[in-house]
């Protein structure tokens, strides 16, 4: 009797559709956003997509994590000092230290401007994710707390992250 080779494919998108069951309510920043990034990261890993483009989506899944995090704790009334820094420190580290320990942060080739492109691409994605998140606040606010159009919440925080991907595949070349 042969034995079937175990399929790590399968396994994978079985624990990434799992999310779809334990599904709660938008925070502060919605889940599809969240969701989306994270397999963008996976997608251009998978697909051997430059770093700097990577960075760009990492950067804006720390954004959403930290967001996240935060509203979890102002929910749940959990106070102490430091703790917004804390959070942000904690989660770039919990990111960042991984990579650059496993030496893919930090090859003196992949390098951009003086940076690694992987650390360049986060911070803009950062940047760029947070920036999306208060457009969309500012919008929301001045239109009575409603969104101009559907899904308004995941595409500002989207669309420059989908930009700037296109900027730095043709900038990176």
């Amino acid at each position: 009797m042969t034995k079937k080779p175990f399929n790590k494919k399968i396994l994978l998108l079985s624990f990434a559709m799992s999310g779809l069951f334990f599904s709660s309510t938008a925070k502060a920043v919605c889940p599809v956003c969240t969701i989306a990034v994270t397999a963008c990261v996976g997608l251009a890993r998978w697909l051997k997509i430059d770093d700097s483009i990577s960075g760009l989506w990492i950067g804006g899944l720390i954004v959403s994590l930290i967001a996240w995090t935060i509203d979890y704790l102002n929910k749940k009334n959990i106070k102490f000092g430091g703790r917004k820094p804390l959070v942000v420190i904690g989660y770039y580290a919990l990111i960042i230290l991984p990579l650059y320990f496993t030496g893919i942060i930090g090859h003196p080739f992949n390098k951009c401007w003086g940076l690694d492109k992987l650390i360049l691409g986060i911070i803009i994605g950062s940047v760029l994710f947070a920036a999306g998140t208060i457009l969309h606040n500012y919008f929301k606010k001045k239109n009575n707390n409603k969104s101009y159009f559907p899904l308004q919440k995941v595409a500002l925080p989207i669309i420059p992250l989908a930009i700037f991907s296109i900027i730095f595949y043709f900038l990176m070349r």
